[in-house]
Parts: C-alpha cells; structure tokens; sequence
C-alpha cells in the first residue's frame, strides 16, 4: 500500500513509519511539510495523519498563550488536509486522535469505542472536532477511521519517563499516579490492523497497561539498586479505563506487562548518564 504519514519523525509518528515499511508498505513521510500547507498526495492509496503542532512535551495546555493559532494549525489545517486526500483520491484515511476526548467523563467510568466524546480542554476539543469532521467525510471509495491512543511508552528519545526517573535516581520520590500505557510498536500495529480492514469506521481505543507509578519505579529500583523511597500506590477508583473491542476483534493482541519488563532496561539506558 502507498501510504502518505504525517508527523512521521514524532513521538508516535516514528513507530508508525518503522511499522509500516517493516510490513512492506511504500511509505512518504511528507519531508518538509506542515500543517495548514498544501499537499500533494496523488498516487496514494492511504493517509495516516499523526501530526500535531503543541508546545514541546504538552498535549493538554499544549496551546500556551495562542490558542487561535493551535486551533488555526491543528483543526483547520488538519480539515484542509482531509479535503485534499478526499479530492486527490486516496482511499483511507486515518486520524491519531487521543483519550483526551473522554475527558470529562466520570471517574472509574469504562470508555467502549462507540463513547462519544465529552473534552474538559483545547486539546480534546480540538481532536474531537477533527474526528467528527473526517467521520462526516466518509463516503464511497473514501474510508475514514480515529484512533484514540492512551499514553504511549517505549524506547527512543524523546523519552516521556526521563524526568520521572531520572528525579527518582536522583532520591526525588514523585507523587502517587495510575494511568493507562500502551507500547509504540502494539499501537503502530494498531494503526495498520484498523488500515486493512475492509470494514474500518468510526473509532477505535488503544490502550493496554494499567501502570501504577509506583510498580515501575519499583522496577527502576530493582535493576538500579536505587534506595529512594516509592510513592505510595495511587488509587485506582478515579481511572477511566479503554475498552479496546474493535481492535480486539482484529485480534490485536499486546504485550502487556511482560513487554514493559523487557523494555524497561532499554529505557533506562537512555536516560543514565
């Protein structure tokens, strides 16, 4: 398949890229462009539209001091991006949404795929507002899907523990949290089961760990000696969990605790002087 990735250098975008040439996928990364830029994507056969313009390591906030600039980048640029792969013909698009659109739902609530979205911030709006855009687009011969990752860990830099931990080797003990993780390389495949369905639609959750703060600075400790007291576990009561059905029924199946286990050592090598 040709597939056309935006914001394929990024956090998320580089376990995509690694996953779809791995699979055999001719891939442009679209060098050079941006949001809110023209783009020329004839002769494709997918989308897969990851990138996201933020304040660097903020996604909620991630606006600042502009938000009509966030909202002119992100939602009309990511609108304008649609229309162009719709009217340039490409098949199937994809969208990286997030579980910030779930935000203002209760505390303790399970999150199913169907769920519609309540966002609390900029952020969530602006990605809900995109996913009921593009899902209003679909049509014959064009094929719409979001994605709505929870937190994604995994080797590489930037590394999105390397404050945490690096504070923790330093004798800084951080406050108690639970949150919900799922490994970069279970997401990118992820992303390429829901782009060969025949079926895709609609929006699919992605989210595999339930990780206490607590249980993976306690490994930290295990593989560094490390004598910093841990936090006390977090209560799990306020934690909205993802229901990963559809992609269940793809039968997509991550790693789980055993693959942040065998992962943990590589990200430590990372963030250690």
């Amino acid at each position: 398949m040709r597939i056309a990735l935006t914001g394929a250098s990024g956090l998320v975008g580089r376990w995509i890229a690694r996953a779809a040439v791995e699979a055999g996928h001719d891939l442009d990364p679209l060098p050079g462009w941006r949001l809110g830029q023209p783009v020329d994507l004839s002769g494709k056969d997918a989308l897969i539209h990851a990138a996201f313009h933020h304040l660097p390591g903020r996604y909620r906030g991630g606006e600042g001091a502009d938000p009509q600039g966030f909202i002119r980048a992100n939602l009309d640029g990511s609108l304008a991006l649609f229309r162009a792969a719709r009217d340039q013909g490409v098949g199937r698009v994809i969208f990286l949404s997030s579980r910030a659109v779930h935000d203002g739902h209760p505390g303790g609530m399970a999150l199913p795929d169907e769920l519609s979205p309540a966002p609390t911030n900029l952020y969530g709006q602006v990605k809900a507002q995109a996913e009921a855009a593009l899902a209003a687009m679909a049509g014959p011969g064009f094929r719409t899907a979001s994605l709505r990752p929870t937190g994604i860990y995994g080797p590489g830099k930037p590394q999105k523990w390397a404050g945490l931990i690096a504070d923790f080797l330093r004798g800084i003990t951080p406050p108690p949290r639970l949150a919900t993780e799922v490994h970069g390389a279970d997401f990118a495949r992820a992303v390429l089961l829901v782009l060969a369905d025949p079926a895709m639609a609609g929006s699919y959750n992605v989210s595999d760990l339930v990780l206490d703060r607590r249980d993976l600075l306690a490994e930290v400790a295990r593989l560094t000696g490390c004598a910093t007291p841990l936090p006390a576990s977090a209560d799990p009561g306020p934690l909205r969990r993802p229901l990963c059905a559809r992609l269940q029924a793809l039968d997509w199946q991550p790693g789980g605790r055993a693959l942040l286990l065998q992962e943990l050592p590589k990200i430590l090598t990372e963030i250690q002087p």
